[in-house]
């Protein structure tokens, strides 16, 4: 079970230290202007034969010391022996003491995992599911809501939430507007083209040049638009590295934060529970045997929950320290992020107006005199006359009709291909005045 001690009326108790190991020391601690060294104290006379720090206050000589920790055994006051005192006379001998104070104690090696029994985690879970309901819901349903529960730093959550929405819709907006612009980009190639290619077949000079350059414009546009969205795609990937990394680390530092927060929570709900049943018993007059013999269980509580605070304590900072640089950069990098995206598409709008502006386009010299439809149209009638010729050779006659159609038959060729001889002649006739009208200036039309 344990060692024996002996109170003052020798009766001998035995010790349960439940398989945890204790070194003894002395620490010298330097009061501080209020005659305080920062220390709670537990047990003793009449009921615990040990005296023990119930809590190490923060900012406290105590606690800068470092070296006394919740659940140490305080054995001796300035050389004079604590066992068999209550907790008031070891107070009031500190408290009688000035500037410094020389304590010994004997040292609780506590591992924390062997207080985190399945009583803690319950609790802890019921501690999560609690700070989520409102007051009403949780005393509708019997389950008390523990100090701490509804931290303000938990509802931080939401407005981290709201921060997440506004930068998805930001880089989903900026994603639809990279791609429309890409999409008018090819637009523009397309354009220049067909536009070049115009230019290119054009006989006449004047319109020649003025199709290419109207095609070399539009390809403008297109090397100004690929620029742009080359701009465009590091503010993207800026938003993104906020929204995929800094928002989800700042997250789960939450999260971790809350975490460490129920476990603490759960340590104080413990500890209060077996103050309750230290006190019950004492009303009862009935003796309760982890006091007995030592309360190292409850000194083993004490010690876990002071360490809990400390990690509840760390990532409290670290949470606040995040969500404080979170805000700033949230305010100005929106405001950056914006006024880039802004800039970016009011350069891309300046350069092509400028091309506009360097490029006189219109009105475009073009003679349609000269056009090269004439000569097709003049074709397709050629054609539509020797289809004609064609089929009336090719009219089947009837041996009663010949002699009486020969005579007008022959008259109607004869004038079909006479026609058709004439419009020859005319269109060798405008393929010579169609070269000698190239070579005088153009007409704008």
């Amino acid at each position: 079970m344990g060692d024996l001690m002996e109170d003052d009326d020798g009766y001998l108790y035995d010790e349960d230290k439940m398989g945890m190991r204790i070194t003894s020391g002395t620490v010298k601690i330097i009061k501080d202007d209020g005659n305080l060294i920062g220390i709670s104290i537990g047990g003793g006379a009449p009921n615990c034969p040990c005296l023990y720090v119930v809590q190490v206050f923060d900012n406290t000589p105590a606690a800068r010391n470092g070296i006394l920790e919740a659940g140490d055994e305080l054995i001796s006051v300035n050389g004079k022996c604590c066992k068999g005192s209550t907790k008031v006379e070891v107070a009031k001998l500190i408290q009688s003491l000035k500037n410094e104070v020389i304590i010994g104690y004997n040292k609780l090696h506590a591992d924390p995992k062997q207080g985190k029994s399945l009583d803690i985690i319950l609790k802890k879970l019921k501690h999560k599911m609690v700070d989520g309901m409102s007051s009403t819901t949780a005393d509708a349903l019997g389950l008390s809501r523990a100090i701490l529960c509804n931290d303000s730093l938990i509802k931080k959550l939401q407005e981290l939430n709201r921060n997440e929405y506004i930068f998805k819709g930001l880089i989903s907006h900026l994603n639809y507007t990279t791609k429309a612009y890409l999409e008018m980009c090819q637009t523009y190639k397309d354009l220049g083209n067909v536009f070049g290619e115009i230019g290119a077949h054009e006989p006449q000079t004047g319109a020649s040049q003025a199709f290419t350059k109207f095609g070399d414009t539009h390809r403008s546009f297109e090397k100004e638009g690929l620029q742009c969205i080359r701009e465009l795609k590091p503010v993207t990937s800026d938003l993104n590295t906020y929204l995929n990394k800094a928002i989800p680390d700042t997250r789960l530092t939450i999260k971790k934060y809350a975490d460490q927060k129920f476990e603490y929570l759960s340590y104080c709900l413990k500890v209060k529970e077996m103050d309750d049943e230290e006190y019950t018993y004492q009303a009862l007059q009935e003796p309760l045997y982890r006091i007995e013999t030592g309360n190292y269980e409850y000194r083993l509580i004490l010690r876990c929950r002071q360490e809990a605070r400390k990690r509840f304590a760390t990532l409290r900072s670290d949470v606040l320290v995040k969500l404080e640089l979170l805000d700033q950069k949230h305010v100005q990098y929106v405001a950056t992020q914006v006024v880039r995206i802004i800039g970016t598409l009011a350069r891309f709008n300046t350069n092509c107006f400028q091309h506009l502006s360097g490029n006189i386009l219109f009105p475009i010299e073009l003679d349609l005199s000269k056009a090269s439809f004439l000569q097709e149209q003049n074709k397709s009638l050629d054609d539509e006359d020797f289809v004609n010729v064609r089929e009336y050779h090719d009219v089947p006659q009837n041996e009663e009709d010949n002699e009486e159609d020969d005579s007008e038959f022959a008259d109607e060729a004869t004038s079909l291909l006479s026609a058709f001889e004439r419009k020859q002649a005319n269109g060798a006739s405008l393929t010579n005045r169609r070269a000698e009208y190239n070579k005088s200036p153009s007409y704008k039309v």
